[in-house]
């Protein structure tokens, strides 16, 4: 489980995290909302050792990671979507999904697992082209399915709506679903579409100004007023 605890971060003299605690269970699908500017990328930052934490613990699996740096952090287990998705334009499907694999050493390296393919069929047909040439959503999910090549007990997704087409979103949405179902893994996912995180979430989290201000369940999220809290 990941579990975060009392986690505070400046940038110059502005207070950008505050005192942010929570856990993100395996099994279970954590969303964190919030408008824009709230420090939402930043804490996934954070999460992954890209920023530096002011003060505070994150706990990984019985461990402080605070002094891990981020290929560390992706060796114990956690992987990362960025928004903006940042493939290798200039590689091919097949070896974007490669360097998900980096982690592993020998055959298991080699080859990217069936599983992928399985979940994101468009990526085995396409897996010769480069990874310039998809549209927007075949990038998000050649994005996902490359965090997924390391086989992730944490998965961090930010943003992985933005620019896309709904009929993707509706798959993305579907996969990610199924991968909690299993129940050995944990999602933090970071959305601003709330009726897509309203449908995927088990429990919730609404950041504002650095803090999170509400939380509860993912099934509670519309009586609670969630929907007002991340309109903009």
């Amino acid at each position: 489980m990941l579990t975060v605890t009392d986690l505070n971060q400046y940038y110059g003299g502005s207070h950008i995290l505050r005192g942010l605690s929570f856990s993100a269970p395996p099994g279970e699908i954590t969303c964190l909302l919030g408008r824009n500017g709230v420090g939402k990328t930043t804490l996934l930052k954070c999460l992954m050792g890209v920023v530096p934490v002011k003060s505070g613990t994150i706990h990984w699996q019985q461990s402080v990671i605070n002094q891990r740096k981020p290929h560390q952090r992706v060796q114990a287990g956690i992987a990362y979507v960025p928004q903006g998705r940042e493939i290798f334009p200039r590689l091919t499907v097949e070896e974007n999904l490669l360097i998900g694999l980096s982690r592993f050493s020998g055959a298991q390296g080699n080859t990217v697992p069936e599983e992928i393919y399985q979940l994101f069929p468009v990526l085995h047909d396409m897996k010769q082209r480069r990874g310039g040439d998809l549209s927007g959503g075949q990038q998000q999910q050649l994005a996902i399915g490359r965090a997924l090549a390391c086989k992730p007990q944490l998965l961090i997704l930010d943003e992985p709506t933005e620019g896309i087409q709904p009929s993707v979103i509706k798959e993305i949405g579907a996969v990610i679903r199924q991968l909690a179902q299993r129940g050995d893994m944990a999602i933090l996912l970071v959305e601003q579409f709330y009726d897509f995180a309203a449908e995927l979430a088990d429990s919730y989290l609404v950041m504002s100004r650095g803090e999170i201000v509400q939380r509860g369940r993912g099934a509670e999220m519309e009586k609670e007023g969630v929907r007002g809290l991340v309109a903009i």
